[in-house]
């Protein structure tokens, strides 16, 4: 069972940027350097460019241009987006040298008018990107292999220079596997397998004992 990591990265100078709308109101923007390669990171990490750049291309693809490269406020435990948690879109990520240069609005969800009102007393806040994928160690870093997977290119923390032990602790101490197009995590995908197996042993054992009862019948 070949089992990935979630990975996070946080960069601390975003650029927080609030500007007057048409319509007398605000429009709340998060801007700068989102993700970084072949740069050994404060976690020790480099994501070769060749393996950030081709994720990146899916990503715009996939979430970026069909508007749905949502963002969470604060440090999910898991890959997947939870909707009820989403503060912000992405709307743009392109390459600028050994960088990836993104820009996200700040929507009016529950968790978007967190960030508003942070932003407006002046909060300093930064983004973290977050991903699967395996590492290879080697040269004193751990390289992020070409199974990597960008499950978002930014949610938005308020310790982006914080160490990173606690995140790491609780977000990538855990092992997942892709389980029909989907992440789950490796406990529960070994649970899921040694119960489809006692399943299948008991549907064997069935059809054995119904047949049984019909070579008795003969």
């Amino acid at each position: 069972m070949n089992t990935v990591k979630l990975i996070s990265e946080a960069v601390e100078d975003a650029e927080l940027i609030v500007e007057e709308n048409d319509k007398g109101g605000k429009n709340y923007k998060i801007r700068g350097v989102f993700m970084q390669s072949d740069v050994k990171n404060r976690n020790g990490r480099v994501y070769p460019q060749e393996v950030l750049a081709k994720e990146v291309v899916k990503y715009n693809k996939n979430f970026i241009n069909e508007n749905r490269a949502f963002g969470e406020l604060g440090h999910p435990d898991g890959p997947t987006v939870n909707l009820e948690r989403v503060s912000h879109m992405i709307t743009s990520l392109t390459p600028d040298g050994k960088n990836f240069i993104g820009e996200a609005k700040i929507m009016d969800t529950p968790m978007g008018k967190i960030v508003k009102n942070l932003m407006d007393e002046g909060a300093k806040l930064g983004v973290s990107s977050r991903g699967m994928g395996s590492l290879e160690q080697k040269n004193g870093a751990n390289y992020v292999r070409d199974d990597f997977y960008l499950a978002t290119a930014a949610d938005i923390v308020a310790d982006p220079s914080a160490p990173n032990a606690f995140v790491q602790g609780i977000m990538e101490g855990k092992e997942w596997v892709w389980n029909n197009g989907s992440l789950v995590e490796a406990h529960v995908a070994d649970l899921k397998k040694k119960f489809d197996a006692k399943q299948r042993q008991i549907n064997v054992n069935e059809v054995a004992l119904e047949f049984a009862k019909f070579l008795k019948k003969l």
